[in-house]
């Protein structure tokens, strides 16, 4: 209790979702409301409607389904089967469930712990700690994105789709943009996979190592940086409410002023009757051209610092 005698607001929140699912308004399988629609309707801190989420966790009545968020766990069943054995692959999927859900800042070993219901310290046998463990989950959704058996012709095309299979990743996984470092390296057995294969693409081209390095750290550094943008563009979907174009719609008025305003007349004029521009589309230029100023090394031959 509160010093006021009042019940704190997370076990507040927490006892009407625990009631919705005994009187059956919440079937196992549907969705229980995320964080961040936490903070919504109940008007409380990020914070606090993580500790709801855990404490119905820790309780059983719910789980982190990849996919699907935060959902009704089905009942437990009463025949005294033993549950799975704790292994570093429910470890590693726990995590990127939670991740997946609620960002980077929604995994701890003791959210992972209450998830799995085992004690803290048995996922310690697994990972040594939580930058042991944000890497390893990194490395695992890498995994979750093989790169093709039998690779195309050309170096264009392995480049292609290289980019397009990280582009991939990151839009399943949001928060892995943020893990992996272009300035440094983590030995992250799949990731150094897919630098294996952009070296690979440029083989046989007549490049001296140098550049075929600056093409293959340059172009998954492009990848990286556009995919940081996507779980910005998420949260201010779930935070809003509003769809990308929705929200530009709604600020239409408010750019239009600034660019009025601010002698922004090529802005202004570029702008009138719509522009068809989203991270996808940035993306799919941004490649195509950073391609062809590959093709000029290939053509010419130059030292990556001209």
């Amino acid at each position: 209790m509160s010093p006021h005698g009042q019940e704190p607001p997370y076990r507040r929140i927490a006892a009407e979702i625990r009631r919705r699912i005994e009187l059956g308004e919440l079937l196992p399988g549907d969705r229980v409301p995320s964080t961040r629609q936490l903070t919504r309707e109940h008007g409380v801190a990020i914070a606090t409607a993580t500790r709801v989420l855990a404490l119905l966790r820790a309780e059983g009545l719910v789980l982190t389904r990849p996919g699907a968020g935060t959902v009704v766990a089905a009942p437990r069943p009463q025949s005294g089967r033993a549950e799975p054995e704790l292994s570093r692959e429910r470890v590693l999927r726990t995590a990127v469930a939670l991740a997946d859900e609620g960002g980077l800042a929604a995994v701890s070993m003791r959210q992972i712990a209450a998830e799995l219901g085992v004690a803290t310290m048995s996922l310690y046998r697994h990972v040594r700690g939580r930058d042991e463990l944000i890497l390893a989950m990194a490395d695992a959704v890498l995994a979750d994105a093989p790169l093709p058996a039998t690779e195309p012709a050309g170096w264009r095309a392995r480049l292609d789709v290289l980019a397009r299979a990280q582009w991939a990743v990151y839009r399943r996984h949001r928060w892995v943009p943020h893990v992996i470092s272009i300035a440094r390296p983590q030995p992250l057995p799949h990731g150094m996979a897919h630098t294996d294969l952009a070296l690979r693409a440029t083989a046989g081209l007549g490049l001296d190592r140098q550049v075929r390095w600056h093409v293959a750290i340059t172009l998954m550094a492009y990848v990286k940086g556009i995919a940081t943008n996507l779980e910005m563009g998420a949260q201010a979907v779930q935070d809003t409410g509003l769809t990308h174009d929705q929200w530009v719609d709604r600020q239409q008025a408010t750019f239009q002023q600034v660019m009025a305003g601010g002698g922004l007349a090529t802005m202004d004029a570029l702008t009138t009757g719509g522009v068809d521009l989203d991270l996808e589309t940035v993306f799919d230029f941004g490649l195509r051209r950073l391609l062809d100023g590959f093709a000029t090394l290939v053509d010419r031959g130059v030292s990556p610092g001209r």
